[in-house]
């Protein structure tokens, strides 16, 4: 096996793992998607009224070597025109006060992957618009991001230092990229649609023609609601179906329960033979979050699970409170 055939075995396999799932998958998984959906869908950005700062770190098949790594820090908020002021302190009774809102919602989203040789670190900004829609809004929202794709040529092992595939490589690269989604949400469900890497951006490693690997196109559908048990409990099932060109799809389909509104457990599926649990807290304005993956597979004879952690802070939750926010 020749140096340049097994580097690109390397980088292929790099490609194809780093969202761990779906063939030909080439974006991050998240487990508590719906903990922070701006990460999916950049229609998001703004929709709750809050300025919310969440962090997001994944620990793939922890075990194993050079195992994918997941961080992600975003910052989305609204533009208001005038404040949206509470008539009632009780969140359950969303008795609001009429004022006009803003419509505009920006975001950010600074992420790192990192899956064996392969490294993708880079910034998403997001400009979203939300139109009022009796009880509820539908939003709309288009990032524009770039980020540097990398290969860790420290990390190369090989017979033969002067082949000439490692000779010519490009061991990084600048790609500009696109995301665009809708959505819609009120006090009871939320649903949208999105579309990531618009502009198929083709990776070439080499200059004197070799092979050119093009990214793929691919689409997310999010859906939930919220189900009033009693009270103090409130149940929300929620999916995730992840897609792209060649038709790899992936979903996920859960249901979490919060209790007394400051806590919150869940189960949930990922199809290929994924289990995950999930909990958290939310203590004043803070929410922390953890999910823990489970492979019914004989990957797990080598590996103690994928382990997310998500931290995130919320303000303006009286100034900014919307008649169809959704509480969570």
């Amino acid at each position: 096996m020749t140096a340049g055939f097994r580097f690109r075995l390397l980088c292929i396999g790099g490609l194809l793992t780093i969202t761990l799932a779906i063939d030909a998958q080439q974006l991050p998984l998240y487990s508590q998607y719906m903990m922070n959906k701006f990460l999916i869908n950049p229609a998001v950005a703004g929709s709750e009224g809050y300025t919310a700062f969440n962090l997001t770190s994944r620990e793939q098949w922890i075990g194993l070597k050079d195992a994918p790594m997941t961080n992600a820090l975003s910052v989305q908020t609204r533009i208001l025109r005038t404040s949206f002021i509470s008539k009632d302190a009780a969140i359950r009774k969303r008795r609001r006060s009429s004022t006009r809102s803003g419509k505009v919602g920006l975001g950010a989203y600074l992420f790192n992957d990192q899956s064996g040789l392969i490294r993708r670190t880079g910034l998403q900004a997001t400009y979203a618009y939300h139109i009022f829609l009796g009880k509820g809004q539908l939003s709309f929202g288009l990032s524009g991001t770039a980020y540097q794709f990398r290969v860790d040529q420290e990390k190369l092992r090989l017979y033969d230092e002067s082949d000439e595939m490692i000779l010519n490589l490009n061991s990084s690269m600048i790609i500009p990229d696109a995301h665009v989604g809708v959505y819609y949400s009120d006090p009871r469900l939320y649903v949208g649609l999105s579309a990531s890497q618009l502009f198929q951006a083709s990776l070439k490693f080499g200059n004197k023609g070799f092979d050119t690997y093009r990214l793929l196109r691919h689409y997310d559908l999010i859906g939930g609601c919220n189900i009033d048990v009693n009270d103090n409990i409130i149940l929300e099932p929620s999916f995730l179906l992840k897609t792209n060109e060649k038709l790899s799809t992936q979903l996920d389909i859960g249901s979490k329960m919060y209790f007394f509104e400051n806590y919150w457990a869940g189960l949930a599926y990922r199809t290929g033979g994924t289990a995950i649990v999930m909990g958290g807290v939310k203590v004043d304005k803070f929410y922390i979050g953890y999910a823990f993956d489970y492979n019914f597979n004989s990957l797990m004879k080598h590996s103690y699970g994928s382990h997310e952690f998500m931290l995130a802070v919320k303000f303006g939750d009286s100034a900014r409170r919307y008649r169809w926010l959704i509480r969570y």
